[in-house]
């Protein structure tokens, strides 16, 4: 299976025409593998799909955020009423 990197470039092109972003996705890995000095066989073998992606909050900002939990029994206060909150009463 000889591919050249212009064969992959209109299959990739073809596969983006036709909405199927998943393979014009492996071709242009591929074409980026074979152009970064990697064989045809090697970059034909390579997915990338089996790449797990990182979890929000895994890593990074927010990992080290603690979550606060309420004690035992503790409810939120009771919200105020909108249509006599700001008013003070008349004596």
């Amino acid at each position: 299976m000889t591919d050249t990197i212009a064969d992959l470039q209109m299959r990739m092109e073809a596969a983006a025409a036709a909405l199927d972003f998943e393979e014009a996705r492996r071709l242009r890995d591929r074409i980026a593998l074979i152009r970064g000095g990697a064989s045809e066989s090697e970059a034909a073998a390579v997915d990338a799909v089996a790449l797990t992606r990182q979890r929000p909050g895994a890593m990074g900002l927010g990992t080290s955020q603690q979550r606060v939990e309420p004690p035992a029994g503790w409810r939120p206060p009771p919200k105020p009423d909108p249509m006599t909150q700001g008013h003070r009463r008349r004596r």
